[in-house]
């Protein structure tokens, strides 16, 4: 735990000094959703590698930056490309640059993925707000012993995901014309995509979207007093009792045939953000 806690030191005290200014707002961006870097007038791009103990994107289609700048006149920090528990990370480690960006004075964190729709009333493309979610990865990044200026050993997730934040998105999409489900996110480890009998299984758990992200780094922003919004970017749904094979490259086509509305959403929330209250 040392060793980890001298880590995340490192790369703060490396940002501190390399980034133009603290990022009010954190925006993970998930598998083919990249393009939002179009919306923000970016200042300063680094690779994760230039990063000291940052862990190396190695999903498809995650270029693996990180952009610094505004998007709707806020400060955020953008994550072109995020880190999954398959690729052989510890739940700590591909969390690591959210607990780095909380240390830096980030108050908001913004992820996004793209996921496998399991409510059968959703279709291929539509938006999903976030309104809890179901953590099946094995780990919590939070296992060990507790960093208590970094957060309570005990977190609070009965509200994970802001209701505020929740409700802007919301007035955005309408006055946008975009359209938003709302459902319940379920992550698990991956990297095999999930068969009839287990897409079952997690419909008949609660879930709305499933996906191999996103929830660690949702458990540590929380842990370290930010406020979180989810998106999910369905790319499919799946019947278990008509069941289409899923294949990786048809996800990525998906999701970015998304990138527009959700570029517009996040933009739009984030021209209406008021961050004077952070």
């Amino acid at each position: 735990m040392k060793d980890y806690v001298e880590k995340v030191k490192e790369a703060v005290s490396f940002l501190d000094k390399a980034l133009p200014f603290a990022p009010t707002v954190t925006v993970m961006l998930g598998t083919g959703l990249g393009g939002l870097v179009d919306a923000m007038e970016t200042e300063t791009v680094l690779d994760y590698g230039a990063v000291p103990n940052f862990p190396v994107s190695t999903a498809p289609d995650h270029a693996g930056r990180l952009h610094i700048g505004r998007i709707g006149g806020t400060g955020c920090a953008l994550f072109q490309g995020r880190f999954h528990y398959y690729e052989g990370y510890s739940t700590k480690e591909l969390a690591l640059p959210v607990r780095v960006m909380s240390l830096l004075g980030s108050r908001v964190l913004i992820a996004c993925n793209a996921a496998g729709g399991l409510n059968l009333d959703f279709q291929s493309g539509d938006l999903m707000l976030i309104k809890d979610h179901i953590n099946l990865i094995p780990e919590s990044p939070l296992r060990g012993k507790n960093i208590d200026e970094w957060g309570p050993r005990f977190p609070d997730m009965s509200r994970t995901y802001s209701r505020e934040l929740r409700d802007l998105a919301r007035l955005v999409g309408a006055s946008s014309g975009i359209l938003l489900r709302e459902g319940i996110f379920v992550s698990v480890p991956g990297p095999q995509l999930e068969t009839p009998a287990e897409t079952r299984y997690l419909q008949f758990i609660g879930a709305d979207a499933v996906a191999m992200s996103m929830v660690p780094e949702v458990i540590t922003a929380v842990h370290g007093g930010m406020k979180v919004l989810g998106i999910s970017v369905i790319a499919n749904v799946n019947d278990p009792d008509d069941f289409t094979p899923i294949l990786i490259e048809d996800v990525i086509a998906k999701a970015k045939n998304s990138e527009a509305r959700l570029e517009r959403l996040i933009e739009g929330i984030l021209t209406e953000y008021d961050d004077s209250e952070e």
